[in-house]
């Protein structure tokens, strides 16, 4: 099927002349963000989502994000998510949903109370709709993609077209990083998160993002590259993600690539044959030389500074007290408003303002997890609880998906260093309740 082979490169071809023209002309940032949408839902009505189209307009809505957000193509901060909440109910209406996704309402009920609290806020000085809307839109995010993707069947080739959907506007980011600070060894003089290597944007975000692109172009490469092009591209998209996905000096999405990795490794390896085992060494092998190659790179570029950054020093080489970037006092202030507000929390989104009295200053909140606690209470516990086990249960009658542990991983890590600040983490932990089904067809598409 070249006539696929050549969409697919095509593909890769436009989504770089994309970071080009947006880096040249700005304001085709604001008209692709409107284009999106427009475009998706043509396709999800044109067809009645016969092929779960929802689910690659979605999926390329998470893919192009932070690139909207740090060109400013954003209509707002949630543009996002409200849109991939609508496309994920539009596939209800045209597709229904399983029975099963109840346990999903049960776990928004769960965050109502803490919602009412917050309403009753005499402060004047607070936008509860906005706060809500920050704090809440992911959660609602995740359900909803939850509620439409439990115990829906797709086939594993599908499922990497999704992946893929996610990636091409990876591709996107990345040359758009590349144009924006082409000279690294310029702009990198400490060890701290660098906003100048990722594209004036949050570096948290952005290594988030990229992080994912990074195990997207590794599946591509492992599993989907059938000809020596093949192996160029998705080997080349591979390097340079995750060069620029390094030079953030952002650690978060870099450990959670690693880590998605090491799980597909770990699944693949056991469910291969002996046949099978012998070439993934060989593949392992390779990995890991390719990983000590960009790893190089990248310190010759930041003039060693990355190591002493992944070594948790500063630039004289002076081990820092915080290894997390100042995430440990937000978490642990969180885990005091908890255990002074176990029942009800202290409101959703309240927590940045109560922490201002212990930390003397508003400070977000980093991980998802805590702050569920913080401000939820024991309803919070019992709402992570039920993230937690619905795709561990669900897994034991889906061992075919074998992505699944990846995604859980990417989304449990994510939210711990990013909280739900983008919509990745909620797309991709729905991605973990697929039934997914190994259909190798005659040719794989590319």
């Amino acid at each position: 099927m070249k006539n696929i082979k050549f969409n697919y490169t095509l593909l890769i071809i436009l989504h770089i002349v994309i970071a080009f023209a947006v880096f040249v002309l700005p304001f085709l940032s604001k008209i692709y963000a409107f284009l999106i949408p427009i475009i998706g839902a043509f396709f999800v009505f044109k067809n009645k989502n016969k092929n779960n189209e929802v689910l690659y307009v979605s999926a390329y809505l998470v893919g192009v994000e932070v690139f909207l957000r740090m060109t400013e193509g954003n209509f707002n901060n949630e543009y996002v998510k409200y849109l991939v909440i609508f496309f994920m109910i539009c596939g209800m209406i045209f597709s229904n949903f399983s029975k099963n996704a109840f346990i999903y309402s049960f776990f928004l009920i769960l965050l109502l109370p803490a919602v009412l609290i917050t309403t009753e806020t005499t402060n004047f000085d607070i936008n509860i709709r906005k706060i809500l809307a920050f704090n809440l839109s992911g959660p609602f995010c995740l359900a909803i993609c939850a509620t439409y993707m439990i115990n829906r069947k797709i086939v594993f080739n599908e499922l990497q077209n999704i992946l893929k959907s996610i990636g091409f506007p990876i591709i996107t980011t990345t040359i758009y990083l590349f144009l924006y600070t082409p000279s690294i060894k310029e702009v990198v003089t400490g060890t701290q998160s660098n906003f100048a290597t990722s594209g004036g944007f949050g570096p948290n975000q952005v290594s988030t993002i990229l992080g994912l692109g990074i195990f997207v172009f590794f599946t591509q490469l492992i599993l989907f590259s059938k000809t020596k092009k093949d192996i160029f591209i998705n080997g080349s998209l591979l390097i340079f993600i995750s060069y620029r996905g390094i030079v953030t000096f952002s650690r978060g999405g870099v450990f959670t690539a690693i880590a998605m990795i090491i799980c597909l490794f770990a699944v693949v390896y056991y469910f291969s044959n002996a046949r099978g085992k012998s070439k993934f060494i060989i593949v392992f092998v390779l990995t890991g030389l390719m990983s000590i190659a960009i790893w190089t790179y990248s310190s010759l570029q930041t003039h060693g500074l990355i190591e002493k950054r992944y070594a948790n020093k500063d630039a004289r080489g002076r081990e820092k007290k915080d290894r997390l970037g100042g995430r440990e006092e937000v978490m642990n202030a969180e885990i005091n408003l908890f255990l002074n507000n176990p029942i009800f929390g202290v409101g959703a989104g309240m927590s940045k303002y109560e922490r201002v009295e212990e930390l003397g200053q508003e400070v977000a909140s980093h991980s998802e997890i805590t702050r569920l606690g913080a401000e939820h209470g024991v309803f919070g516990v019992f709402a992570f609880l039920i993230l937690f086990f619905t795709p561990i249960v669900s897994y034991k009658n889906n061992k075919q998906h074998l992505y699944f542990l990846s995604f859980f991983i990417f989304w449990l890590l994510t939210i711990n260093h990013a909280a739900m600040r983008i919509a990745a983490p909620a797309f991709v932990y729905a991605l973990c309740l697929l039934s997914v089904q190994i259909k190798i067809p005659e040719e794989t598409e590319n």
